[in-house]
């Protein structure tokens, strides 16, 4: 159902606007996430800033003896004050010209000779040491905000002071854990069932149902049923394409009603000038002579009346039904005098013009008892259609002769004598029926000897839900 589902147009470009809001909405859900890490990160260093430049301009004022009371005021268990002669980060190793920088010289009067170095380090371990001081309960309370992400980093500051030492300022914190706020998820899930719901499906009906009609439309005008014009719906290019539609049919059923009534009235007009040589022929006193022209006449007259039979088939307004092929097949071999060898199998149905599909037929069989010396029929179905095979058990076809069979007028007997030959037009009809129903028929040699004709037709459709405008 799936696979169905996704194959169509609709499905597709469903599938393809969720994807884009799914990829939208996850591109600003990571945005919006390190928005917020970016906010965190800069609060705790402006934090840790001021509360250094603060410490440093203390020592600076405070006696030398109040300085380690100061550092031990100072210490919390994120962030370690402590004097050194040493600064904690290394000329090589400092960041220059950072926001942390500039905020300390700025709080500390920015005395343009005073030194701040500042570097940030990823520390990945179980608890940073600046925890190591904290109580249980405050631990086990960052453990649960970070949810168990504990991959810290560190920031180290070193100060100048004004007497010579260096303030060292050591610093650690969470990243952030990634929050998905139900909000945003609620929002996204809510955009994505309005669009969905009341813009892509309302359009994509409008778009892919007169698609449907047209395709359904077309398939039955290959069939050689009747069509009745299309109303035009949807969106200008639909309906465009509708009005197209309309147009071709028009053209081409009139295409095909001339064609077929020039080639009935040239027929019927031949008629007259072949009775009028009969009637001249048997006149002939030579019997040699007189034979042949009765002959050649006789010949001519059963091609024009094959020719009429053909544009009678092809002119019919016969309608399709649904049939069961196994009883078609087992009425056909009734019917016919020199029947067939019928193999039985599964019921399939098909939909079909019985007498049209009658006639191809019978061409076919015709063909394979005359020349074949009987015929056995199978039938099945394969994918989307159904096949029947007729199998004979004659010396077969030449292979580059095989497709030429089909060609009106065109017979292996080339002594074009009646008692050996028909008038060539009999696998041509069946053709034009068979693909008239959207089906074909195809000539093979089968390895086993004989021929092996394979008549394909369209299984009887099921019945498609209606689809809107």
């Amino acid at each position: 159902m799936m696979r169905v589902l996704f194959d169509s147009l609709r499905g597709q470009l469903v599938l393809l606007i969720v994807l884009a809001l799914v990829v939208a909405q996850a591109v600003s859900l990571w945005l919006f996430v390190d928005e917020r890490s970016q906010a965190v990160r800069t609060a705790l260093w402006f934090e840790v800033a001021g509360r250094a430049a603060n410490v440093a301009l203390l020592l600076e004022e405070a006696p030398e003896d109040l300085h380690s009371a100061i550092l031990t005021a100072a210490d919390s268990p994120l962030v370690r004050f402590a004097l050194s002669e040493t600064p904690v980060v290394a000329q090589d190793d400092r960041a220059v010209g950072g926001a942390v920088e500039a905020r300390v010289r700025g709080l500390m009067g920015g005395i343009p000779g005073r030194e701040v170095r500042v570097k940030l380090n990823v520390v990945d371990q179980s608890i940073p040491p600046p925890m190591a001081g904290a109580g249980p309960e405050m631990v086990q309370m960052h453990m649960a905000m970070m949810q168990g992400q504990l991959s810290a980093i560190e920031m180290q500051l070193a100060i100048a002071l004004a007497d010579g030492p260096w303030l060292n300022v050591v610093t650690r914190y969470e990243r952030p854990p990634l929050q998905w706020p139900v909000a945003s998820i609620l929002s996204f899930v809510t955009t994505a069932a309005i669009i969905l719901v009341t813009v892509c499906w309302f359009l994509l009906t409008r778009l892919t149902g007169p698609l449907l009609r047209v395709s359904r439309a077309a398939e039955k005008l290959g069939r050689g049923e009747d069509v009745s014009p299309l109303p035009a719906h949807g969106p200008a290019e639909v309906r465009d394409l509708t009005q197209t539609f309309n147009r071709m049919q028009d053209r081409l059923t009139r295409f095909v009603s001339d064609r077929t009534r020039l080639l009935a009235a040239l027929g019927h007009d031949l008629r007259s000038p072949l009775t009028a040589l009969r009637v001249r022929a048997e006149m002939v006193d030579e019997q040699e002579t007189r034979e042949a022209l009765v002959s050649s006449i006789e010949e001519m007259r059963e091609m024009v009346d094959a020719t009429l039979a053909f544009a009678r088939g092809v002119a019919t307004s016969e309608p399709y039904e649904p049939v069961d092929l196994q009883q078609f097949l087992e009425r056909l071999r009734t019917d016919m005098l020199d029947g067939f060898e019928l193999v039985p199998s599964a019921p399939v149905q098909v939909r079909l013009r019985p007498q049209a599909l009658r006639r191809a037929l019978r061409n076919i069989l015709d063909n394979a008892v005359r020349y074949g010396g009987g015929a056995r029929v199978s039938y099945g179905q394969e994918d989307d259609h159904a096949v029947i095979r007729i199998r004979d058990e004659g010396p077969g076809i030449p292979e580059p002769e095989l497709d030429q069979v089909f060609e009106p007028f065109f017979r292996l007997e080339k002594s074009r004598s009646r008692e050996t030959g028909g008038s060539g037009l009999g696998l041509s009809i069946a053709r034009t029926l068979l693909r008239a129903h959207g089906g074909d028929v195809r000539l093979s040699n089968h390895p086993e000897g004989g021929l092996l004709a394979e008549v394909t037709l369209p299984l009887h459709p099921r019945p498609q839900p209606n689809e809107g405008d």
